[in-house]
């Protein structure tokens, strides 16, 4: 009996001893297996950081190796581009002494043998100098016409005027009343104003009622002519080669009823109007009358003698029989 105790004991102590063995067995190849997998590690790290190491050399040495061919390479293209540049100028400089020499022994060959330089150089001068005075005198030629012209507008202007002065005389400003161009609100008359004062009245010699000219107001060959009118040196009157035969007049019958004679008519139309005494007395006459008392007041004041200031009252505002002043009679 104790021996089958002692034999079940060591075989439960066997057991045990397997399942010890086993279990540290695989313990240390679970280590095992983690060491190795640690020093895998590291062995790559080290022959990776070894091998960097080796093409960063690799790299550094290629880098110089490639500085020092390309610049060997460019030394070498630069002595040639010198040389190219240096042989093109020396090829320039060549043709261009070339070109000087030609063409000094051409000028002297033209100069020597084909023709005198010297005679076409005086030539060539002697043509511009007469070219400017051809301009010039063209020039003074274009300016005399020019004012010719100019002559000639204002020597048809003026005539026009006047003869618009003859036609509209009848318009003319009067002492007591202004006319169209003698407005009071004008600072200074017109210009039409002036020449009507400058311009006499004449009766047309001639009457003209089929011709335009004179219902449009300009001048014509057939229109009434008036003496005194402006001729210029400049306007020259052209005569026909072959005048029109002048026709004999049409015997029409006379108009009959309130109708008028054309030159009837003209004449009535141009007719100086008789001037009374109340339009030849100007209408500032009271005005220009006063204002000589007025200085004439002020003369006395100054010298000391008695004033006309009542005197010029009286004369204007008194009803009684005495006579009136010279300026008061030409008023209603």
């Amino acid at each position: 009996m104790p021996d089958m105790a002692e034999l079940l004991k060591l075989r439960s102590e066997v057991e045990d001893f397997q399942k010890e063995h086993f279990y540290r067995n695989s313990l240390a190849e679970e280590n095992r297996e983690g060491d190795n997998q640690a020093a895998t590690q590291i062995q790559s790290w080290f022959r990776a950081c070894k091998v960097r190491a080796y093409l960063s050399h690799l790299h550094k040495k290629a880098v110089i190796i490639q500085k020092i061919w390309r610049g060997f390479t460019a030394r070498a293209r630069f002595r040639q581009m010198v040389k190219a540049a240096y042989f093109i100028m020396k090829m320039n400089f060549y043709e261009e002494m070339a070109v000087r020499i030609q063409r000094r022994w051409r000028g002297f060959f033209v100069r020597k043998y084909i023709h005198n330089f010297y005679a076409r150089k005086s030539y060539l001068q002697g043509l511009s100098m007469k070219n400017k005075l051809v301009r010039r005198e063209l020039d003074e030629l274009e300016e005399l016409q020019k004012r010719e012209r100019y002559c000639q507008e204002m020597v048809k202007e003026q005539t026009a005027k006047v003869y618009q002065a003859h036609r509209l005389h009848h318009l003319l400003s009067t002492k007591q009343c202004p006319g169209v161009f003698n407005s009071p609100f004008r600072p200074a008359p017109h210009e039409m104003e002036l020449l009507l004062r400058q311009v006499k009245y004449q009766a047309p010699t001639k009457l003209a009622s089929r011709e335009r000219a004179c219902l449009l107001g300009t001048p014509a060959s057939t229109a009434p002519s008036f003496p005194g009118t402006l001729g210029s040196p400049w306007i020259k009157t052209r005569t026909p080669c072959c005048p029109r035969p002048i026709l004999p007049p049409i015997a029409n019958k006379r108009q009959q009823g309130l109708f008028r004679e054309p030159g009837e008519v003209w004449e009535q139309r141009l007719r100086f109007p008789e001037l009374s005494l109340h339009l030849q007395t100007s209408y500032t006459h009271l005005e220009e009358a006063q204002n000589e008392l007025q200085q004439q007041e002020s003369v006395r004041l100054h010298s000391g003698t008695p004033g006309t200031g009542r005197m010029l009252h009286h004369f204007c505002h008194s009803s009684n029989s005495f006579t009136q002043p010279a300026f008061a009679k030409s008023f209603r």
